[in-house]
């Protein structure tokens, strides 16, 4: 009773006893949500509530002599708490994450230590046990209420997090090849242009430092369409070299919309689909296949014209460029306006002969089920015998999505031409294929399916009065 008086009589006192309860519990938190990958937000956000306890405790504990003291010291901020300095980059963390070690690092600055083929904990040369990363959301919390105590602004980490991953000594060396681009001899330019290719590949932190300013593009094209005008040859090497380095500038997201609008790109990615190594080929695809994940460039590059290129590598057939080239045709065609440049090119023709020889059957029937939604593509299939192939795969593929795209198709080309119906009717009399889709198959393909039923049930005599 007399301990209970005491304790409820010194202010003091009762504060150590409540400190010394919230740093227990905080310890607890703390080690559950480090040795705990799936820690609910729950704990999270005790550990949160209890360090704020913590500090509005101590605060408002201080004697009147401790906070005039304070006072005086306001003005020279206090040395930042080791525990807040990345081992790494020996700078305060902004966006800290616990490796499997249960060691924190600043993000970019692990990742990069884990992208360079480490699997150990630079501080306790641990053998991870995984990579995966995790937010330390308690310890960036006690970095925020630090920074707001001594009047500092912690920058959005998603800002930095590119950044932070450059040293000075990556930066210079990044522009002293950007350099050597535009004033050494051609040894060097392909040298140096190599050497880009190499970097972008291996280390995202390049790739942003192209996004740093609109001139890095230009100058990184700059060999390329100087050496021509020069000597009239194209240097395979150098081109492979200049293109193989876009496409890895378009991978990162904040560089695909410099990378496509910077002009002479889209030119250069066109004359490398006509006249490239196949390397060069199937990499200026790729390129134009990550540049179009934004509508903006779907539309850019399609007014450039470089469909047709694509389509004319589709028909050559070359199988180390097939995935790269349907890829980008398919992004290009999924807005409207490029669906009729790709039909007016020739693709309908090129994609149903590939088909016919099953090439990439799956991939090309996708792009074949998106221009059925034009009417001159619609018409063409219909012209080429696209009829008979389709309910064949129907028949015979196992693919419940070739499936659905093929009797999408058929419904579409035989609204459009009723006297294909009698292939279909052929069919559903000796193999009962559309039946079966519409009972069997995915709900949009049981709905077309069921649809060239109905038509095929009204149109008896439908042959003798199309």
């Amino acid at each position: 009773m007399a301990k209970t008086e005491v304790l409820s009589s010194d202010p003091t006192l009762r504060a150590r006893v409540r400190a010394a309860e919230l740093k227990k519990e905080l310890q607890r938190l703390v080690k559950t949500i480090v040795d705990d990958e799936d820690c609910s937000v729950q704990t999270i956000n005790q550990a949160k509530h209890a360090l704020c306890a913590l500090r509005e405790l101590k605060f408002n504990t201080r004697s009147s002599a401790t906070t005039m003291t304070s006072s005086l010291k306001l003005h020279e901020p206090l040395p930042c708490p080791q525990k807040f300095i990345c081992p790494l980059s020996k700078k305060l963390m902004r966006d800290p994450v616990v490796l499997s070690s249960g060691q924190t690092y600043e993000r970019p600055f692990i990742e990069k230590w884990l992208k360079a083929g480490n699997r150990t904990c630079p501080q306790t040369q641990q053998v991870l046990s995984h990579t995966v990363l995790t937010p330390n959301h308690l310890v960036s919390e006690m970095i925020s209420q630090w920074c707001k105590s001594q009047g500092i602004e912690l920058p959005d980490p998603v800002q930095n997090r590119i950044q932070e991953g450059v040293t000075e000594a990556e930066r210079h060396h990044f522009f002293s090849l950007l350099d050597k681009l535009s004033a050494a001899a051609l040894p060097q330019q392909k040298e140096a242009v190599k050497e880009l290719r190499l970097l972008t590949k291996n280390m995202p932190s390049f790739r942003s430092l192209f996004g740093e300013s609109v001139d890095t593009i230009p100058q990184l094209l700059t060999p390329l369409s100087g050496t021509k005008s020069r000597s009239g040859v194209l240097h395979t090497d150098l081109q492979e070299d200049v293109i193989t380095t876009l496409l890895n500038l378009s991978i990162h997201d904040s560089n695909k919309k410099l990378v496509a609008e910077t002009p002479k790109v889209i030119p250069l990615l066109m004359e490398a689909l006509r006249f490239g190594t196949i390397e060069t080929k199937s990499n200026a695809a790729a390129a134009i296949f990550t540049l179009s994940a934004l509508d903006s460039n779907k539309t850019l590059i399609g007014k450039s014209c470089a469909l047709k290129p694509l389509i004319d590598l589709l028909d050559e057939g070359h199988p180390l460029a097939m995935k790269d080239v349907t890829s980008a045709i398919f992004n290009l065609c999924i807005i409207h306006e490029n669906k009729a440049r790709a039909v007016r090119d020739g693709a309908v023709s090129v994609i149903l002969k590939k088909i016919m020889d099953g090439v990439l059957v799956n991939e090309l029937l996708a792009i074949l089920a998106m221009l059925s939604t034009h009417q001159r593509a619609v018409e063409e299939m219909g012209e080429l015998g696209a009829v008979p192939c389709l309910i064949r795969i129907v028949r015979e593929s196992t693919c419940e999505r070739n499936k659905e795209n093929c009797i999408a198709i058929l419904h579409t080309v035989c609204l459009n031409d009723r006297t294909k119906l009698k292939a279909l009717r052929e069919e559903e009399n000796i193999h009962g294929t559309i039946s079966k889709l519409a009972l069997d198959g995915t709900s949009r393909a049981k709905r077309k399916a069921s649809g060239i039923l109905d038509r095929l049930r009204k149109g008896v005599n439908i042959t003798h009065t199309a």
